[in-house]
């Protein structure tokens, strides 16, 4: 489940008042702005994550609380955020697991892309908000290790999760994210998000608006 914002990403949460939102996957895509991308200035470390989560005083960071949340078999959570038992899914590729520390958390739209798309912009808190996301379910994703770095930094028009059962989530989620914060598109990458949401029949994309 979603968990909420706290810490230094809260000023850049989702508003308390801002109102959840539901489109027909196609409407959604052609919502999003589409200019030309620019990586001009990238690092990775432009995003500051993990931070200390949704609670600091548990002891788990953002991504033992995206591991806690995603299990499909709930772990024991000790001192420390220690997870003991427990098991996970990998919904890009059908991976299972039962080793938390064998899964990796995906940004579903990647830190690289995300700047690509509109976060070079953003202020250092926003961005950091952004990489430690736990207000909406699909920005960050518990999936295996083989998956996201076959994924990297790729936008939908270059990788697509292997598992076929996967393709509607993924562009629904895809899109969501890029919704929620505000994020554009290129041309490659807004046409074949048109291309999955015209097979995934009445899939819809859910997404709160960020602050």
């Amino acid at each position: 489940m979603a968990l909420p914002l706290t810490g230094p990403a809260t000023a850049y949460a989702a508003a308390a008042h801002a109102v959840p939102q539901v489109l027909p996957m196609g409407v959604a895509v052609s919502s999003l702005p589409v200019r030309v991308e620019d990586r001009t200035g990238y690092q990775r470390t432009s995003f500051k994550h993990w931070n200390a989560g949704a609670d600091p005083a548990d002891g788990c960071n953002t991504r033992m609380e995206v591991l806690v949340a995603e299990a499909v078999q709930a772990p024991e959570v000790g001192p420390g955020c220690t997870l003991t038992g427990g098991a996970w899914w990998s919904y890009y590729d059908g991976a299972l697991t039962n080793e938390a520390r064998a899964f990796d958390i995906d940004h579903m739209v990647p830190l690289a892309e995300a700047w690509d798309s509109g976060a070079s912009g953003w202020t250092a808190a926003r961005r950091e908000a952004y990489a430690n996301d736990l207000g909406q379910e699909s920005s960050l994703v518990a999936v295996s290790p083989r998956s996201n770095r076959s994924k990297a930094d790729q936008d939908p028009s270059q990788w697509l999760p292997p598992s076929p059962d996967a393709l509607c989530r993924y562009g629904a989620e895809w899109t969501a994210t890029k919704l929620r914060w505000g994020l554009a598109v290129d041309e490659p990458e807004r046409d074949r998000l048109l291309d999955i949401a015209a097979g995934c029949g009445d899939t819809e994309v859910e997404f709160t608006p960020a602050s």
